[in-house]
């Protein structure tokens, strides 16, 4: 078989495993989002809250959405949570995160408490802990959408979610795929990571990885071995020759492939669009470059 053909067959596959998600006891049913992907971009806003500030663990978070002129675009819009890596913040991911905001995403970025730049008490373990932070930050999310006179109240889709990161928080990003997740947790992307203990368990979901192959922090061995053991639709998009994460800015000769393929795997599981799955294997752009392969579920 050609390679054109194959390709076609496995991104036919792949659309077909990415069926909306079969709701659990308590979820809401029907299609992926009862809205269309947007055309065009919005302009982007932003705006930072304290989770539990006088808990054990606050979680400063950053949230950036789609805006007008009068404040929050009218409509309701799917939800991102965005993890940091290591040492990092969420406005170090600002050029990334502020563009699927544009393409009619609400992202939301925890600083996560004892792994992000400047920790008091810094801690590489804790990251085993983040996934939990993460589905505090959901639900945390569902009162902000029912709060009267909130700006974001009822612009939030929190039946199409997504979860996103880099490095750390792409592990953070697979641990949220545990055993018993909501179904409307329907798609992740992870970044230079891999798989936590008990990841991708639960409701099948579509995952894209993706990795630099000359990655000397997280080898692409890792994100391939996470990529293997994914239950559900996946893909693999890699970066030729690429470190640990520079094709994440701005200008760099890998952020534009990774800033398509990233916002077409999200406008297609988030928003149902099909065109937008179907444009994948081009949005990876040169094969000099990148190299993107999908499989079905297993």
């Amino acid at each position: 078989m050609g390679a054109g053909r194959l390709m076609a067959v496995l991104v036919t596959a792949l659309l077909a495993g990415c069926a909306p998600a079969t709701a659990v006891a308590g979820e809401a049913t029907g299609p992926v989002s009862a809205r269309r992907a947007p055309e065009g971009s919005y302009a982007v806003g932003v705006r930072t809250l304290t989770l539990d500030p006088r808990s054990a663990r606050p979680l400063p978070v950053t949230i950036w959405y789609p805006a007008s002129t009068d404040g929050v675009a009218s409509g309701r819009f799917p939800v991102v949570v965005y993890s940091h890596g290591l040492y990092s913040r969420p406005d170090l991911h600002a050029g990334l995160t502020t563009r699927w905001a544009a393409a009619g995403f609400v992202v939301a970025a925890p600083a996560y408490p004892h792994t992000r730049q400047g920790a008091a008490h810094f801690t590489r373990a804790d990251v085993r802990n983040q996934p939990a932070d993460g589905w505090r930050l959901i639900r945390h999310l569902g009162r902000v959408d029912r709060a009267p006179g909130d700006p974001l109240a009822g612009h939030l889709d929190l039946t199409s979610i997504a979860a996103a990161g880099h490095s750390a928080g792409g592990f953070t990003t697979s641990g949220m795929f545990s055993e018993g997740h909501p179904a409307r947790l329907r798609a992740g992307i992870v970044i230079a990571g891999g798989g936590l203990p008990g990841s991708f368990a639960g409701p099948p979901a579509p995952v894209l990885f993706v990795h630099g192959t000359a990655d000397a922090v997280v080898p692409v061995t890792v994100g391939r071995a996470a990529y293997g053991r994914t239950p559900g639709p996946a893909a693999f998009l890699s970066l030729l020759g690429q470190d640990h994460g520079a094709y994440l800015t701005p200008g760099h000769p890998g952020f534009a492939p990774v800033l398509a393929t990233t916002t077409d795997f999200l406008r297609w599981t988030l928003y149902g669009d099909q065109a937008a799955g179907a444009r994948l294997p081009a949005d990876a752009g040169s094969p000099t470059l990148t190299r993107y392969e999908s499989r079905p579920a297993h």
